[in-house]
């Protein structure tokens, strides 16, 4: 790879796209600037001109083709009522096994190498390697061509300088890293009544470089959003799958972001990747279900005749800088949608066409639909509406099915929370089908949150089922108020579903080093750990399982020995 084609993947001047294999030779003829930075599973990361990316890009490259844009799935707490002593351990598991040598690998916000909780009794790493996106140098990993990778080597030469960033510059600003990774195999700390689940496992970390701004603007995300784009978190994803290789290691990838900008199937490039690493021997993929219920963020409904439409209403807030709503519609049903402002004035009216697209413009409002009749990867009907500065107040989107004696079902979802403007909801949402990409994925390990003090699930915590109605979120694990390692050697308090992500992550773990350290069961993968973790879940008699509120129950490493047995005698 040239230093042209290696500037355009950092370069606010060029747009990522994420193409099949098929459509790779029309993209490069189409656009002569264009060039491939990685080839994975079929399909190829290029980069064209920015200048390119226009408001019908949906209708040029495809929905999928676009990056979606991920978000955090942790939010930190207010200190808890009571003193951090008065609280059990919740990750002390007994046995003897504690994550040896296993990798967990992370691709996030970066990590502290600096903490203590990551460092060995003899005051060595436990880090074996950081690939931080966003540092320039010629030391990219082997494959890649941007970012700089520091190995162990280098971060230990680092802990024993006097200045360790001079050595190894890389640092999590955020900490969002840094709190998953010590969920999942911190080291203890007594003074603060602490200790992560696999005490002694290996860390790997991808910080990922934020999205770049035209994507965040196509997207009408504001630009002080948290928010990172899916190519680089599949470039993360191959790294570590390839870094463990190398080493010989298991590995657990843990992923604690998430977006909304899916089919809610699990069909995004991103899913369907690390669908393919969970197939592998010695490979474990965990991913979080979402904070997005309770939020007004979902619309669902299913119109019976008589009734031959609805009238859905999205209460936008004041001073809101933009959103992308998509709408989902089932077939074999076709859908079109009258739009009208909170002055009841009609804008448009999204006919049910093969392909169409509309630019509506009043003042400082913008508006762009793009409308698909047959969407490549599901067949159903799928329409864009991108909102920039919208007027606020109640916004309503008549739905009409075309065909009244056939099902009449659709959805609607708005982005992710933290990409959205306080006051901007459905006015009579559904907190169901809410779990956020690459969670819907039917191979992947979806875990979702409660409070192991009270067993009362997380308020937000995204509920189930997919679209096509495949049971998820699979397991639930400890995710509110719990407490975990910070920057600057600190310890905060954190609530979500990717700190429920990390402690399955670390459980994980602890399976992996019987099944593969130990070589008791080396075939072990990710579809076999989901049927030891969901099959010894604890379950309330009164629930039926699996439900979209807990999946399969509650983590429960002390009941696995038993299920453990029962799948390996009839492998």
């Amino acid at each position: 790879m040239t230093e042209a084609e290696r500037f355009k993947i950092l370069s606010e001047d060029y747009a990522d796209l994420i193409i099949d294999d098929s459509d790779k030779d029309d993209i490069i003829r189409t656009y002569p600037d264009a060039s491939v930075s990685l080839a994975f599973d079929r399909s190829y990361i290029v980069h064209i001109p920015v200048e390119n990316m226009t408001f019908d890009s949906i209708q040029r490259f495809g929905y999928n083709s676009i990056p979606a844009c991920f978000g955090l799935l942790t939010t930190p707490e207010p200190p808890y009522p009571y003193n951090l002593r008065d609280l059990p351990l919740p990750f002390n598991v007994d046995g003897n096994y504690t994550g040896k040598e296993v990798l967990i690998g992370f691709v996030d916000t970066g990590i502290d190498y600096r903490n203590a909780v990551f460092r060995k009794e003899d005051g060595s790493s436990r880090i074996v390697s950081i690939w931080d996106q966003n540092i320039e140098s010629s030391l990219y990993p082997k494959g890649f061509s941007y970012g700089t990778e520091y190995n162990n080597e280098n971060i230990n030469e680092a802990l024993k300088s006097e200045n360790p960033l001079a050595i190894v510059p890389s640092t999590d600003k955020i900490g969002h890293g840094t709190m998953l990774a010590g969920v999942a195999g911190g080291s203890q700390n007594e003074e603060y009544n602490f200790a992560g689940v696999a005490r002694d496992v290996s860390f790997a970390v991808v910080k990922l470089k934020p999205a770049k701004a035209y994507l965040k603007e196509f997207f009408a995300i504001p630009p002080d959003a948290v928010c990172f784009q899916e190519n680089d978190i599949i470039s993360g994803v191959i790294y570590l799958n390839q870094l463990a290789q190398s080493l010989n290691k298991p590995l657990i990838i843990c992923l604690g972001i998430g977006s909304s900008q899916s089919d809610h199937t699990g069909n995004r490039a991103l899913s369907r990747y690390l669908a393919s690493v969970s197939e592998i021997r010695g490979r474990a993929v965990v991913v979080s279900a979402g904070n997005e219920a309770n939020r007004g963020s979902h619309y669902y409904n299913d119109i019976k005749p008589p009734a031959s439409f609805d009238d859905v209403v999205l209460s936008v807030g004041e001073n809101t800088y933009g959103f992308t709503m998509q709408f989902w519609g089932t077939s074999p049903n076709r859908f079109w949608i009258d739009l009208y402002a909170p002055n009841e004035e009609f804008i448009t009216r999204v006919p049910p066409s093969t392909n169409n697209n509309i630019l509506y413009t009043l003042q400082d409002m913008e508006i762009t639909i793009d409308s698909q009749l047959k969407e490549p990867y599901t067949s159903e009907q799928f329409i864009v509406i991108r909102f920039s500065k919208p007027i606020p107040g109640n916004w309503h989107f008549y739905v009409y099915g075309l065909k009244g004696d056939l099902p009449m079902r659709f959805h609607l979802w708005l982005p992710l929370h933290t990409f959205l403007s306080a006051g901007t909801a459905f006015l009579q949402p559904n907190n169901y089908t809410t779990i956020v990409a690459p969670g819907n994925n039917d191979r992947l390990i979806c875990a979702t949150a409660y409070n192991p003090l009270d067993g009362i699930l997380f308020f937000y915590a995204s509920r189930g089922n997919t679209i096509n109605n495949f049971p998820k979120p699979d397991i639930t694990a400890p995710g509110v108020n719990i407490l975990s390692p910070y920057l600057d050697n600190t310890f905060i308090r954190v609530t979500g579903t990717s700190v429920s992500s990390a402690y399955i992550a670390g459980v994980l773990a602890l399976l992996l080093e019987w099944a593969v350290t130990d070589e008791n069961f080396p075939e072990m993968n990710t579809a076999l750990l989901k049927k030891i973790i969901t099959q010894s879940a604890s379950r309330n008699p009164d629930e039926r399982y699996p439900n979209p509120d807990w999946g399969y129950g509650i983590v429960d490493v002390n009941s696995m020995g038993a299920v453990i047995n029962s799948i390996i005698s009839v492998q």
